[in-house]
């Protein structure tokens, strides 16, 4: 289908760039009506115009996610507008990013308290404001998907404690949202999108000349980065959309005869990508950071055994949920 999503409505806040940007790109090449948020005009705005360039239709609102005000009047016009419609909502506006980078090399005790909102308020606070918000529509009508955008940050320690703990809290709010929303035929799911090429990604790199150099800014060294081999922005996008209209783009691929049944769980890109055929935007297939070769070479000493292991080989899910487990 050419535009398999022509007649929804979504939202996707944070969309100004990075992965926010890509979904709203591959939203709107489905045929979606798109809304937007950011804090600047004018990055939202080329947005908007790229966006509407590949189709459906793309509205950009200026919304602070850490203000509620600002975000109930969000979904004020967007109910206004829509006639009380919103298909899919994808909480992805995030503002820790700088903070990330300027105290890399400082434990939490060291950094000012304040790292803990500037990680996690308009994160995880304005997720679930969106949330709150965005279930009072799609309650009513009986339909809708929610995803939010979280990381591999949620399993294990990653950057520093406010976002680990940020991550994490983020996959349990998918999970017991979905709880309350089952029934409503509401579904929420927590998206993990593998390295991912953003600009500001991109940028650091630069700036210091290599992405080894970057990578002990931004990693301290727990992870290979692989920059090249790192997912484009819009592949994120493409799992939305897949995840939305459960569109079979492999023949191999039996498509979702409900999305429900995904509901409340961790989704990572990866896993996605082989089970509705995806590849990136630019042909490559997605790297599978849970495959055993690529779990045993970033960031353990058993680095070596990686290069005799196959591709296909894959990190079991319940190993997965021993090493996070707590008791």
């Amino acid at each position: 289908m050419a535009a398999p999503m022509k007649g929804q409505v979504c939202v996707v806040t944070g969309a100004s760039r990075g992965i926010g940007r890509g979904i709203a790109l591959q939203l709107c090449e489905a045929g979606a009506t798109v809304y937007i948020t950011g804090r600047r005009q004018e990055t939202l705005r080329a947005t908007a115009q790229e966006a509407q360039s590949r189709g459906g239709r793309c509205v950009p609102v200026v919304c602070d996610s850490s203000q509620e005000s600002q975000v109930q009047s969000l979904f004020e016009q967007v109910a206004r507008e829509q006639h009380g419609r919103l298909d899919v909502l994808v909480n992805n506006a995030y503002a820790g990013v700088q903070t990330i980078l300027d105290n890399y090399k400082k434990k939490f005790w060291e950094c000012p308290a304040s790292m803990w909102d500037d990680i996690n308020n308009v994160g995880l606070r304005g997720h679930y404001l969106c949330s709150v918000y965005g279930a009072r529509l799609m309650v009513p009508a009986g339909r809708g998907l929610i995803v939010v955008i979280s990381s591999i940050g949620g399993l294990q320690y990653f950057f520093n404690v406010p976002y680990g703990v940020g991550k994490a809290a983020c996959d349990r709010l998918a999970a017991d949202c979905a709880l309350e929303l089952r029934h409503h035929g509401v579904s929420y799911v927590s998206l993990w999108p593998g390295l991912v090429q953003t600009e500001t990604l991109v940028e650091q790199a630069k700036k210091d000349n290599s992405e080894d150099a970057m990578l002990k800014k931004v990693g301290k060294g727990r992870f290979k980065l692989d920059l090249p081999s790192a997912e484009t922005t819009e592949m994120s996008g493409k799992c939305v959309v897949a995840l939305a209209t459960g569109h079979q783009l492999s023949v191999c691929v039996p498509t979702d005869p409900n999305i429900l049944s995904l509901s409340g769980k961790v989704l990572p890109s990866c896993d996605l990508a082989q089970r509705y055929g995806l590849r990136d935007v630019d042909g490559r297939p997605v790297q599978d950071y849970l495959s055993l070769k690529s779990v045993l070479s970033h960031g353990t000493s058993m680095g070596w055994l990686a290069s005799y292991l196959p591709g296909f080989l894959r990190m079991p899910k319940w190993i997965m949920t021993l090493y996070s487990g707590k008791f």
